[in-house]
């Protein structure tokens, strides 16, 4: 049995794993943030590290036995002071129903709504970002204005999210149309994370007209610069040359872009510069900065204000 503990002592992290008969060959930690293989002394595998710009940690633990055999053991999620869930967890949520429209699944409100937000990667972000309860507490506490949540997913990600014109015209000129005529006919609010919030702006800049406003997560807006590590993904070029026309344009068909991005990841520069590029082409751009990594749970604690506050924007009336 792996006896295990981390904590934070002021701007240092410590880790540490009771080995006292040294039965282990090495212990290494995956996190969120960094990768680091800790060192044995007095019975232990041992690790300082100072503490990344995150109030909290996912990490797990590589144990790697003489044989060559190698164990991994999740480690509960390490929070540091100030850390706080989202209120809108433990608020009451407004009355609704799920169902299958055109294969997607939707929640609708049992209010009347004409406004609707999709999202890529829809069910996981629902799942394990919470998008479903986000909604439904949201439009419950009255925060925001009624809307439908459409849920969208693809079978091939790593294709159809990365900028990839027919992706987006099957998006903006079949998929949305049919959306819009079932729930309401106003364009609609896209949200993505990662290559999914990738996708979304290069829908949004292809068929402008489809969408009201966007919500980007940790967008995927690779450059050859920032990115070396991701160049052995199969279409890095194609994003890199869509990345690279958007940072150079300086006029565009400006909507609401609401974008966040981790203060512990390694893309966040690329997320600086489309900040930047996007103010300078017109779009009414926020850009929050939140204390976590490439994460589902840093991306749902982030849903509020920032989210929140671009619902506001376009569904003003």
């Amino acid at each position: 049995m792996v006896v295990a503990e981390a904590w934070c002592e002021g701007p240092v992290l410590r880790f540490r794993c009771a080995d006292p008969g040294r039965r282990l060959a090495g212990v290494r930690l995956h996190s969120s943030v960094f990768r680091a293989d800790l060192r044995f002394r007095d019975g232990a595998w041992v690790l300082r590290r100072e503490r990344p710009p995150v109030q909290r940690l996912e990490y797990r633990l590589e144990l790697l036995h003489p044989d060559g055999r190698r164990q991994v053991v999740e480690q509960p999620e390490l929070r540091f002071p100030g850390y706080q869930e989202p209120d809108w967890l433990s608020l009451p949520t407004a009355p609704g129903v799920w169902r299958r429209l055109d294969g997607m699944r939707v929640w609708s409100p049992r209010v009347g709504a004409d406004r609707v937000l999709v999202a890529h990667d829809g069910p996981e972000y629902d799942r394990r970002g919470g998008l479903g309860r986000f909604t439904a507490a949201s439009i419950g506490s009255g925060r925001v204005s009624p809307y439908h949540l459409v849920l969208l997913e693809t079978a091939d990600r790593d294709r159809r999210y990365s900028a990839d014109p027919g992706y987006a015209r099957a998006l903006a000129l079949e998929a949305l149309p049919r959306i819009r005529a079932r729930l309401g006919g106003r364009p609609v609010i896209g949200a993505g994370v990662s290559l999914g919030a990738l996708a979304m702006l290069h829908a949004q800049r292809r068929h402008p007209q489809a969408f009201a406003g966007v919500f980007l997560q940790s967008g995927s807006y690779f450059q050859a610069r920032h990115d070396h590590q991701e160049s052995g993904f199969r279409h890095f070029r194609r994003i890199v040359r869509f990345t690279s026309r958007m940072r150079h344009e300086t006029a565009g068909p400006a909507i609401p872009a609401t974008l966040t991005c981790g203060a512990a990841e390694e893309n966040l520069a690329n997320n600086r510069d489309m900040a930047d590029a996007l103010r300078i082409q017109g779009y009414a751009v926020a850009f929050a900065e939140n204390p976590d990594a490439h994460t589902w749970t840093g991306w749902r604690d982030a849903l509020h204000p920032h989210l929140t506050d671009l619902l506001q924007r376009v569904w003003r009336d």
